[in-house]
C-alpha cells in the first residue's frame, strides 16, 4: 500500500450556493436576533433577501452590518458598511449588488470572480472592486482549514435591495 500526500488531493469546491446559504443564515438571526439602532435598519433590511437559503446555514460564515450612512454630498445615496466572515470552505452564492463595491480583505484569503474575469485570491490588506451590476461568480475563502474575512463598503441608492442572488 502506498502512503497517499493528502495536500495533493484535488477537494472540489463547495457549491456557491450552500456559502451563501451559511452567510444567509446568520445575517438572518443576525437581523432577527439584535435590536438594530434606526440608521442600521436600512442594513437589516438590504440583508433581508439572503435569508431565502438560511435552512442551509453553517455557524460558520455570517455577515454582520457595521454602519449605513446617508452620503450628504450625494442625495439620495448611501454608504453601508458590513463584515463578512467565512469560515473554513465557505463561500457565497452568485450574485450581484446594488451600486458600486469595494471589498478589503482582514482575515485569511478570498477567491473571487466577477463575471467575465479570472478567479483572483486577495490576501490581508488588498482590496477588489465590484463595478454597479457585475455578477460576482466566485466569492469563498480560499481555505479549507482558516476562516476568511472582508470588509463591504457599498455605495448605492437609498433603500436599494444591496444584494441579490443569481439562479
Amino acid at each position: 500500500m502506498t502512503a497517499m500526500n493528502l495536500s495533493a488531493v484535488q477537494r472540489p469546491a463547495p457549491s456557491r450556493s450552500t456559502a451563501l446559504a451559511v452567510v444567509a443564515g446568520l445575517a438572518c438571526a443576525f437581523a432577527i436576533g439584535k435590536m438594530l439602532p434606526l440608521t442600521m435598519d436600512a442594513v437589516s433590511g438590504a440583508l433581508a433577501p439572503l435569508c431565502n437559503t438560511a435552512a442551509e446555514s453553517s455557524p460558520l460564515d455570517k455577515v454582520e452590518p457595521i454602519g449605513s450612512y446617508a452620503l450628504p454630498n450625494v442625495p439620495g445615496k448611501r454608504v453601508t458598511i458590513v463584515r463578512v466572515t467565512y469560515g473554513p470552505g465557505g463561500f457565497s452564492r452568485p450574485h450581484r449588488h446594488a451600486g458600486s463595491v469595494t471589498a478589503y480583505i482582514t482575515k485569511g484569503e478570498i477567491r473571487s470572480q466577477l463575471g467575465g474575469g479570472p478567479v483572483e485570491t486577495f490576501g490581508v490588506g488588498q482590496s477588489f472592486f465590484e463595478p454597479p451590476g457585475s455578477t460576482h461568480l466566485v466569492s469563498a475563502n480560499a481555505s479549507l482549514t482558516e476562516p476568511a474575512e472582508l470588509i463591504a463598503v457599498f455605495v448605492a441608492d437609498e433603500g436599494a435591495q444591496l444584494t441579490t442572488l443569481l439562479e
